[in-house]
């Protein structure tokens, strides 16, 4: 018996979420991102009323306001849109165990061994869009197919509220005459190189000779022959072990540029109180540290390194990104801003191997004062404890890292 995967894509997920806790700005035109007050930002996402009038993701905010004058902007709350992903997992793992995140609002499910007692891929699909639609009131979009691939070009293929088959007997049909801009992968380099060779869509991308996709586009050309042909057979992995999404970040300009390396220190241990908590509260554990540095002369780079254990204690991920940046940086030139990045982001409950030369019960006492730390911030505010390194420069440690946060979603490969 062949594979019944679905994929589920929440429509327009943080507007959707926002508009939920803003009722009155229904049937208006709204935009998640970037900062409302200083005009700054990119658009994360908008409203459908938004898109009709022309905003798009990742516009710059005044782009979003030229296209569309009357657009609503609201600041992002990533915090409650994961706790919303959260729940639409939990709907998803009453139907199978192997739902695998692509990103914050999407996820791959594998159903086969469902369709026993749920019914076909169609009926599943369509009770796990009544449910979360009555249980979290937002909507989705569901693909429904034989692999992973074409599942999301299916939940591509109509939105919002829509479930669409793109099975063995039908997908030739229904994504063949699709601009090949539409298949996962094809981005806007990979178009134009399509596009010289006269490929412009699904169809055209399948019925090419393989040979000649590989020798102007190398093995991604083969990759995306089987995509279109339908061949992808990727299995969709078990629940629990990914995060929904890739990494969790900050980054600051600071009030004066960094000279030293305590200057430097201070800083990355109080983006490490932001990056830690957020991967404490989210359930999350890191397993490579990612430092960025910008010179005065607007120089940058990153480093990165992969870490024994995963890890959402702060110390030890400060401590980390501190290293690192002994190990890079040899201050030819002052510092301007700095970022830790926590990456290869595992859940709570993933398991790992321990090894003689680690103290179990040393970072099981760190995690214990982190949650107690977190506990004092909650009640009494962010500047309620401090770290004795703070006192060292206390202009300098006033920032409140915790404010201000990226998250980046999983890339297909990855």
């Amino acid at each position: 018996m062949g594979r019944t995967i679905l994929h589920s894509d929440c429509n327009c997920f943080y507007a959707s979420v926002e508009l939920l806790h803003h009722p009155e700005l229904r049937g208006k035109p709204v935009a998640v991102g970037g900062d409302p007050e200083a005009r700054h930002g990119i658009v994360l996402t908008a409203s459908y009323e938004a898109k009709r009038k022309g905003v798009k993701t990742g516009m710059a905010l005044w782009q979003a306001r030229q296209a569309c004058p009357d657009v609503i902007f609201l600041p992002p709350r990533m915090d409650l849109y994961l706790r919303f992903s959260r729940m639409a997992g939990e709907i998803y793992s009453e139907y199978t165990d192997l739902v695998e995140p692509f990103g914050i609002d999407e996820s791959w499910l594998d159903v086969t061994a469902s369709a026993s007692v749920k019914g076909d891929g169609m009926m599943i699909a369509s009770e796990i869009s009544d449910r979360i639609k009555r249980e979290l009131g937002i909507t989705v979009s569901i693909g429904v197919s034989f692999n992973k691939i074409l599942a999301k070009l299916g939940s591509d293929y109509k939105k919002p509220d829509a479930i669409t088959g793109m099975r063995e007997w039908e997908f030739k049909e229904k994504a063949w005459p699709l601009p090949a801009s539409d298949l996962l992968y094809v981005g806007r380099s990979t178009t134009a190189k399509l596009y010289r060779l006269g490929i412009l869509t699904i169809g055209d991308l399948a019925n090419a000779p393989e040979e000649l996709l590989r020798s102007h586009m190398g093995k991604m050309g083969t990759i995306l022959w089987t995509f279109a042909n339908g061949w992808d057979d990727s299995p969709v992995k078990a629940e629990n072990v990914h995060a929904p999404i890739k990494s969790i970040g900050n980054s600051t300009t600071t009030p004066r540029d960094l000279e030293t390396n305590l200057d430097v220190k201070i800083i990355l241990y109080l983006l490490a109180e932001s990056v830690g908590k957020r991967l404490r509260e989210n359930g999350f554990r890191c397993r490579v540290v990612e430092i960025s540095v910008r010179d005065n002369d607007l120089f940058c780079f990153t480093r990165q390194h992969k870490i024994d254990h995963a890890t959402n204690v702060t110390g030890e991920i400060a401590e980390e990104a501190y290293r690192i940046f002994l190990e890079s940086y040899d201050w030819q030139k002052p510092i301007r801003s700095v970022g830790i990045r926590g990456a290869d982001l595992v859940n709570d409950n993933y398991w790992e191997q321990l090894d003689l030369f680690s103290s179990v019960e040393r970072r099981e006492k760190q995690m214990k004062m982190d949650a107690a730390i977190d506990e004092v911030r909650r009640r009494f505010g962010f500047f309620a404890v401090q770290r004795g390194l703070m006192h060292c420069d206390k202009p300098l440690s006033r920032l409140n890292a915790r404010e201000e946060h990226t998250v980046h979603p999983h890339g297909y490969f990855g």
